[in-house]
C-alpha cells in the first residue's frame, strides 16, 4: 500500500481526520506521495472514489497521481476520482450538466478581442497615458476576471491607473461587444470555464467528501471563490508558499498564508525532509530564499548523503560568450541530455542558447515560450477540424481563411458574415449552396458613436471576372464571396483550395484520417510555403534556402506529432478538447531542455544550468515596475535552482556587445554568497 512507503511527516498528513488541513511541501519532499497516500486513506476510509476531487496545475500530474492510486487499488477504481486542473474539471462537469460549451484558446479569443477593439476610435486623448493596445487590454481584462475582488471592469482599471479613466467607456464597450460575440458561438477560453462553473455552482451542488488541492500556493482569487462554491466539508491543500511564482496571472499568495485563519479547527502539516537535491544545493536555495518573510516556519533536512558536486557561478565578459560555454560544457558533459535543463527568467534568452546549441549539434526541445498549439502550423489543421465539428466557428474560419495571400483578418471576417448571410445561418450552406437571391452579401449597415469610438463604412461591389481564368468549379465561381472589392486573384485561388478541402473532407470524421488529409491538401502546402518563406527571409529581404528547407522540416514534424497524438481518439470532439485543454503542457522533440522558470515548475534535472543572472534581467526589474516584486523575483530564483539534483551551474554576463548594455551580477548571487564584495571576485570564463 502507497502509505507504507511514507516517512513519519508525511504519514501524519495523508492520515489525517477530516476537516481543512494545509500540507506546506517543499521542492523534492514528496509531495505527490503525500497525496496519493492520502487517496489511499480515503478509499480505504469508505470514500467512494467518484466522491474524492482532485484539483491540480497540469492534466500531467493528474494523471500521474490517478495512475499511482491505480497501481494499488486497479484502473476501475482510479479512473473514477473526478482529477484535473481546475479547467478541465470544471469543463467535465459542465458537461455533465449539458452546458453548451466550444472551448477555444486563449490566443484565439484574444484575436476576436482585437477585431472588437480595433474598431474604436479614441477621439480624446490625454496628455498622461495612451490608450491600451487592444492585446494588452484582453490581458487586463483575463487578469480582472481572475484577481477581482467584486468591483466592476472600469473601476478596477481606474485603480491600477487612474490616467485611464477617460477611456474606460470604450474599454468597457469593447469588453461587453466582446462577451456578447462569445455567448453568440458559444465560444468560452479558460477563465470562463471558470466564472461559468462559479455561476453554475450557486444552483448544483457535487457530493465531494474531500477536495484535494495540489500547487495550492498559486491559487487565484477566482480558483478560490470557484473552491469555496463547492462547499466542501474536507480540504486536503498541498504547496509551498516559496513556491508561488504565478502573480503575474493573478495567483495571491495570501490565499495559502490565511489558510489557518480562513477555515475553521485548520490544521498545518509541514514536510521537512527534502529527497532531491544534494546539501550544497539546498543550502543554496535556502540562503537565498531566507531573505523573504516566513510565512510558515520550516526548516530542510536532506536526506541524501552525496556531497560530490558544489554549485558553481561562471562569469562571462560578453553575452554570447555565456551561451558559447554553456553549450560547449554540454558537449563534453556525460549526462545524459534529457536529464540536462537551462532555466532562463526571460524567453529572449532562449533564442540565443538555442542557436548555440545548434552550432555543436545538441538536440534542445523548448517550453514555456509560445506553445506547440499556438503555431500556425498546427492552429490551422486544428482550425480545420473545429469546423467539421461545428460548422459556423468565426474564430476557426479567420484563423484558417487569413493566411491567403492579401486576405487577412478583416476580409476573412467579411468572407465568414457573407457566408453565414448566403447560408441562411450555415457556413457550409453558404459555401456549397448559396442562396441565389443574394446578389450583395457585403451590405453593411453605417454604425456612428464617437463617445464610444466606433465608425464602420459600407463596402463597395467588387467583380468576379478576374477569376475567370483560375479554372474554379462553376459552382464556386458563382458564388458573390468573390465579389468582395479588396479580394485578390490569389485569396481567390487560396478561398478555393478551402473550398475544395472542405468538400474532401465531409467523408470522415476520424480524427487520424482528417489530420492525414489536411497536411496533404494544396490549401496546407501553399500555407507551409508561406510559412517556411517568411520564417527563412533575412533582415535584407534575401531568404536562405537553408533555413526555408529547415523551416518546412518543422512543420512537418509538428504535423506528425499531431497525427501521432490523433491516433489515440476515435471521437473528433474529444479530440480537439484534450488538445486544448492540454496543450500548454506539451514540448516538442528530444535532447537538453529549455525552459522558462515557469515552465520548470514541478520538474526535476540531474543537470541544470540557470542562465543570465544580472539584474535588470533576474530579477526583472521590468516586470518588478509593472506591480512585480522583489520577493516574487527571489521565489523564481529559488524555483529554478531547486529543480537541479546533483549538478548546478549558475551564470551571468558583463556585457551585451549587440545592444551595448553593460550588466552588473543578481542581487541573488550575493545573497546566495557566492559574490562577496562588490566587485565580482567569481571565475571570468
Amino acid at each position: 500500500m502507497p502509505l507504507s512507503n511514507l516517512n513519519q511527516e508525511q504519514l501524519s498528513a495523508a492520515t489525517c481526520p477530516y476537516g481543512y488541513n494545509l500540507i506546506i511541501a517543499s521542492a523534492g519532499t514528496g509531495k505527490t506521495s503525500t497525496i496519493v497516500g492520502r487517496i489511499a486513506t480515503l478509499i480505504n476510509n469508505g470514500v467512494k472514489p467518484n466522491e474524492i476531487l482532485l484539483l491540480t496545475f497540469t492534466n500531467k500530474a493528474a494523471a500521474e497521481m490517478v495512475t499511482r492510486v491505480a497501481k494499488f487499488f486497479g484502473k476501475d477504481i482510479a479512473k473514477q476520482i473526478m482529477a484535473g486542473t481546475f479547467h478541465s474539471v470544471s469543463y467535465k462537469l459542465l458537461k455533465e450538466l449539458n452546458v453548451n460549451i466550444t472551448l477555444k484558446q486563449p490566443n484565439e479569443l484574444k484575436t476576436l478581442f482585437k477585431s472588437v477593439y480595433e474598431k474604436r476610435v479614441f477621439f480624446d486623448r490625454t496628455d498622461e497615458a495612451n490608450p491600451y493596445d487592444g492585446g494588452y487590454l484582453y490581458d487586463m481584462y483575463s487578469l480582472y476576471l481572475n484577481s477581482n475582488d467584486g468591483e466592476d471592469f472600469g473601476e478596477w482599471i481606474k485603480s491600477k491607473n487612474a490616467n485611464h479613466e477617460i477611456y474606460t467607456m470604450i474599454y468597457e464597450d469593447v469588453v461587453d461587444e466582446f462577451n456578447e460575440l462569445k455567448t453568440k458561438y458559444g465560444y468560452a477560453n479558460f477563465d470562463d470555464l471558470l466564472t461559468i462553473m462559479l455561476e453554475t455552482l450557486k444552483e448544483n451542488d457535487f457530493t465531494f467528501k474531500e477536495i484535494l488541492v495540489d500547487e495550492y500556493q498559486d491559487t487565484n482569487p477566482l480558483q478560490g471563490r470557484l473552491l469555496d462554491g463547492f462547499k466542501p466539508n474536507s480540504l486536503f491543500c498541498v504547496g509551498d508558499y516559496d513556491q508561488s511564482i504565478y502573480a503575474f496571472n493573478g495567483s495571491d499568495i495570501g490565499i495559502i498564508s490565511t489558510f489557518a485563519t480562513r477555515y475553521p479547527n485548520a490544521e498545518v502539516f509541514t514536510l521537512r525532509k527534502n529527497y532531491r537535491s544534494t546539501k550544497p544545493i539546498l543550502d543554496l536555495a535556502t540562503k537565498v530564499i531566507e531573505h523573504n518573510e516566513r510565512v510558515y516556519e520550516k526548516k530542510l533536512e536532506v536526506v541524501r548523503a552525496e556531497n560530490e558536486y558544489r554549485p558553481k557561478l561562471l562569469a562571462f565578459n560578453e553575452l554570447f560568450s555565456q551561451y558559447e560555454y554553456i553549450s560547449e560544457l554540454i558537449s563534453k558533459s556525460s549526462t545524459p541530455h534529457n536529464e540536462i535543463a537551462i532555466i532562463y527568467r526571460n524567453n529572449s534568452s532562449a533564442d540565443g542558447i538555442e542557436a548555440n546549441l545548434r552550432e555543436f549539434s545538441i538536440p534542445a526541445k523548448r517550453k514555456g515560450g509560445m506553445s506547440f498549439f499556438d503555431s500556425v502550423e498546427v492552429k490551422f489543421i486544428l482550425d480545420i477540424l473545429v469546423m467539421q465539428v461545428t460548422h459556423n466557428d468565426m474564430m476557426a474560419f479567420i484563423h484558417i481563411v487569413e493566411h491567403g495571400k492579401g486576405i487577412g483578418k478583416a476580409i476573412a471576417k467579411d468572407i465568414f458574415d457573407a457566408l453565414i448571410k448566403l447560408g441562411d445561418g450555415d457556413l457550409l450552406k453558404g459555401f456549397f449552396h448559396p442562396r441565389p437571391d443574394i446578389n450583395n452579401p457585403y451590405e453593411n449597415g453605417k454604425v456612428k458613436n464617437k463617445q464610444l469610438g466606433l465608425f464602420d463604412d459600407f463596402l463597395e461591389l467588387g467583380s468576379v471576372s478576374k477569376f475567370k481564368d483560375c479554372n474554379f468549379e462553376e459552382a464556386f465561381l458563382g458564388n458573390p464571396i468573390l465579389k468582395h472589392p479588396k479580394l485578390n486573384v490569389d485569396g481567390g485561388k487560396y478561398l478555393y483550395d478551402i473550398y475544395l478541402l472542405m468538400k474532401h473532407l465531409r467523408r470522415t470524421k476520424n480524427p487520424e484520417t482528417l489530420v492525414t488529409n489536411i497536411s496533404s491538401s494544396m490549401a496546407y502546402s501553399k500555407l507551409k510555403d508561406f510559412l517556411s518563406t517568411k520564417r527563412a527571409t533575412q533582415k535584407d529581404g534575401t531568404i536562405n534556402p537553408s533555413q526555408k528547407t529547415k523551416s518546412l522540416a518543422k512543420i512537418n514534424r509538428k504535423c506528425m506529432l499531431l497525427k501521432n497524438l490523433s491516433k489515440n481518439f476515435s471521437d473528433l470532439s474529444k479530440f480537439l478538447n484534450s488538445m486544448i485543454l492540454g496543450g500548454s503542457e506539451m514540448s516538442e522533440g528530444d535532447g537538453v531542455n529549455l525552459l522558462s522558470i515557469h515552465a520548470s515548475k514541478g520538474l526535476e534535472f540531474k543537470e541544470v544550468y540557470v542562465i543570465d543572472l544580472m539584474d535588470g534581467r533576474f530579477p526583472n526589474r521590468k516586470l518588478m515596475s509593472k506591480g512585480g516584486s522583489l520577493e516574487e523575483e527571489r521565489r523564481l530564483f529559488y524555483v529554478a535552482v531547486t529543480r537541479a539534483r546533483d549538478i548546478l551551474y549558475l551564470s551571468y554576463a558583463k556585457f551585451d556587445k549587440m545592444k551595448k548594455m553593460t550588466f552588473v551580477a543578481s542581487p541573488f548571487l550575493r545573497e546566495a554568497g557566492l559574490i562577496i564584495k562588490d566587485e565580482e571576485e567569481s571565475q571570468t570564463v
